[in-house]
């Protein structure tokens, strides 16, 4: 991937002395070096700055600054369910719809039970996977994955957004550190919403800066 942001050279002159590009800075404080670029898990909610991913529409110098999920925690309530299933076929031989069945329709049925649990938990995990809220040096990106075969894309460029907020409220939200990241844009999709994704106010105050460098290139140049 080639080199984004360039040092100026020795020797050539500088708008303020010592200042570093705004979106070099901003990355250099989120990720100070490269062997914590390189530590990071693929099943992670909240990673920054990560290393050798692209989405589809992304340009050739874009950055993601952030690759955000649901909160882990948020798979609780199905993964409970899941193992309820699991053990749900020791209590198969107590009901008595199933006891006059012979045993190759009983092993058929608690075949099929298992099945049915594999489906809801591809289900669940696929979509939490791959509903993913993107932030880059640039845009923002709602990625919406329904199915195998349907998805939905929307996008905004960061000078269009409007206002960010961000809600947390209850014990667990709290005490877990994740939220709703609520926010307004002038783009043909008002409102983006990242659902109970972890740090919201870190993310907040990243897509703040964000706007910020924005409107300062835009006064003094694009930084490339």
């Amino acid at each position: 991937m080639p080199d984004i942001y360039v040092a100026p050279k020795e020797g050539k002159p500088e708008k303020k002395k010592g200042k570093k590009p705004a979106k070099r800075a901003l990355a250099e404080k989120v990720v100070k070096t490269e062997k914590q670029k390189r530590k990071w898990s693929p099943l992670a909610a909240f990673v920054a700055y990560p290393p050798d991913i692209r989405f589809e529409t992304q340009e050739r110098e874009e950055r993601i600054v952030l690759l955000l999920r649901r909160h882990w925690i948020t798979n609780l309530p199905w993964i409970f369910w899941v193992i309820l299933s699991i053990f749900a076929p020791l209590f198969f031989r107590f009901l008595p719809i199933l006891e006059p069945l012979p045993f190759r329709y009983q092993a058929i049925t608690i075949i099929g039970w298992y099945l049915l649990t594999l489906a809801f938990v591809l289900e669940n995990f696929l979509s939490w996977y791959f509903n993913v809220n993107v932030i880059t040096d640039e845009r923002i990106v709602d990625i919406d994955f329904y199915s195998l075969i349907y998805k939905e894309i929307s996008h905004c460029k960061i000078d269009q957004i409007q206002d960010v907020t961000f809600k947390m409220g209850g014990i667990v939200k709290t005490l877990f550190n994740y939220g709703d990241v609520l926010i307004q844009t002038a783009a043909e999709v008002p409102v983006f919403d990242f659902e109970s994704v972890p740090q919201p106010a870190l993310v907040v105050r990243k897509l703040n800066d964000l706007i910020l460098e924005e409107e300062q290139e835009k006064l003094e140049g694009r930084v490339r």
